[in-house]
């Protein structure tokens, strides 16, 4: 198996090195246009395999896509953060083009090849390596889902003072301010969330997770890299073994929840394939109005996509 990693920043290099640790593929590249930056983090794993104990082989390279040929899974991380005085107009344009360009070349070199968007902002990112690609949407998503997921996991674990491995949740929508939390899906040990915890309380952990990234953004001056890089290896994971994992991804929508020609996170099921089945839930009138204020949100920036052209 064969994986390649585009932007070796810090979320690439992360993912990366959480696939090589994991032993997921046997071949993993990390491509990044900075001449040297790939080559050096690629080296860099591989040293330590003789410490950590793992065969997977990483390879850096400076824009060679050929490196990359026959890839099963490509994670595309590249894109630039918002700068002062960068409009989000700005930042979509910058990004869109860099996207479009990888997809171009993953296309080209590998095209059988499932893609997984980390680019921000993710929704829309992953609406433009679609319409790049082609691909059919089973091969097209993003990774949103899993990493707020855990970060609402972590936050209730603290809360709790419990492991986060009792804990599970789920949460539809766009990533960011708009994505939407499900209580009534958040179980510890299989107990509802609210047997263990006041509304408020509750209620508090769901806010701070509609921004927690930007909370770290505050802390460091920067996004954040460990949380999202293993949340990309984890999806990597679940297709390269066909676990056939459940999982929030953002995916387009073809009339599930009402919602078509839409890229939201949503449940569903990933294996071999890439998105083998997306699950609808049945939500209740509160959950379906957040989720129809989500697609808004999400469809808006779409709209700013196909302006730009």
């Amino acid at each position: 198996m064969k994986v390649t990693v585009v932007g070796a920043g810090n979320v690439g290099a992360t993912c990366a090195d959480v696939l090589a640790y994991r032993e997921v593929a046997n071949e993993i590249v990390l491509v990044d246009i900075k001449d040297g930056l790939a080559e050096g983090k690629a080296l860099d794993i591989w040293q330590k395999a003789p410490i950590d104990l793992y065969d997977s082989r990483t390879i850096g390279v400076t824009n060679d896509y050929a490196k990359s040929a026959n890839s099963d899974v490509v994670v595309i991380t590249s894109g630039l953060p918002r700068k002062p005085g960068m409009s989000r107009d700005d930042l979509i344009g910058t990004n869109a083009g860099i996207v479009r360009s990888v997809t171009e070349n993953v296309v080209k070199h590998s095209p059988h090849a499932i893609i997984i968007v980390v680019s921000n902002p993710l929704d829309v990112m992953t609406y433009q390596a679609h319409i790049t690609s082609k691909f059919p949407r089973a091969r097209i998503m993003g990774m949103a889902g899993i990493l707020d997921t855990a970060r609402y996991r972590a936050f209730l674990s603290e809360a709790l003072n419990i492991s986060p491995k009792d804990i599970q949740a789920m949460l539809l929508g766009g990533h960011g301010d708009s994505m939407v939390p499900l209580p009534r899906y958040t179980t510890v040990a299989g107990i509802p969330v609210t047997e263990l915890m006041d509304s408020d309380k509750l209620t508090a952990i769901l806010e701070r997770t509609k921004v927690g990234g930007g909370e770290l953004v505050k802390l460091m001056g920067t996004s954040a890299w460990y949380a999202p890089g293993s949340a990309a290896a984890q999806m990597v994971e679940a297709i390269v073994k066909d676990q056939r994992r459940v999982f929030p991804v953002c995916v387009k929508l073809e009339g599930e929840y009402g919602i078509k020609d839409c890229y939201l996170g949503v449940p569903v099921v990933l294996g071999k394939n890439g998105v083998e089945k997306i699950i609808e839930l049945d939500l209740n009138e509160s959950e379906k109005a957040l989720l129809e204020s989500s697609r808004a949100a999400v469809r808006e920036v779409m709209d700013v996509l196909e302006k730009l052209g």
